[in-house]
């Protein structure tokens, strides 16, 4: 697996010109390429900040082929709200059936492995070289690094089963057993809870001595 970083991202977008925001989605909400590009404006819903994830646009030569996604049903990924205010200047002006990539009429084709507009955007980024599949795994990186869980990671990926998303992340989450251990012991330790006790102790007391004496 590939994982960029959220400044890699950052570079990797801005190199990207006119394709930023389709970078800025396959980093931060982890769609397929081909559900990418299948996007629509009415697919996007603003006020739940939300995408509506329906279909799947897969290139065969120069046309492509709409279908279902590969979970076969239709999937709510959330979007972050940095994510979603570049949607909103990306969808100005088109009609609400209208593709938010590319023209707006014609499905956006894959970016050639050589000499196309996402190689030239990595090496001028100079991030590690990836494809822009791998941006779908950086998503998941930067997903378990802000604490989702892989329930929610799972549901946004569009794994039927967590058990899959656990066995292509495995390596992911070897930090948040470290971080589950931190958590617990901050929570239940004795010295802490003990700390926990002594504080609320003194609280009742001086609410006590500060409380008026009964007539």
């Amino acid at each position: 697996m590939l994982y960029l970083t959220a400044d890699d991202v950052r570079r990797l977008a801005h190199e990207s010109g006119q394709h930023r925001v389709l970078v800025l989605v396959l980093s931060y909400c982890g769609l397929r390429w081909g559900e990418a590009v299948a996007l629509r404006v009415g697919d996007i819903e603003f006020l739940r900040r939300r995408l509506a994830v329906a279909d799947n646009a897969v290139q065969l030569g120069v046309d492509h082929a709409v279908g279902q996604t590969k979970g076969k049903a239709v999937r709510a990924v959330p979007v972050p709200q940095f994510v979603l205010d570049e949607l909103s200047k990306q969808c100005q002006g088109r009609d609400r059936n209208g593709l938010v990539f590319g023209d707006g009429a014609t499905y956006l084709p894959r970016p050639k492995s050589d000499g196309g507009w996402f190689a030239g955007a990595v090496k001028r980024a100079q991030v590690q070289r990836i494809t822009p599949h791998d941006l779908r795994h950086t998503c998941a990186s930067l997903a378990v690094s802000a604490g989702v869980n892989v329930l929610a990671l799972a549901r946004m990926l569009g794994h039927t089963d967590p058990a899959v998303t656990l066995r292509v992340y495995a390596d992911l989450f070897d930090s948040d057993l470290d971080r589950a251990a931190v958590t617990i012991d901050d929570a239940y330790s004795p010295a802490n809870v003990g700390k926990v006790w002594a504080d609320e102790t003194l609280q009742a007391v001086e609410k006590a001595t500060k409380s008026p004496s009964p007539a």
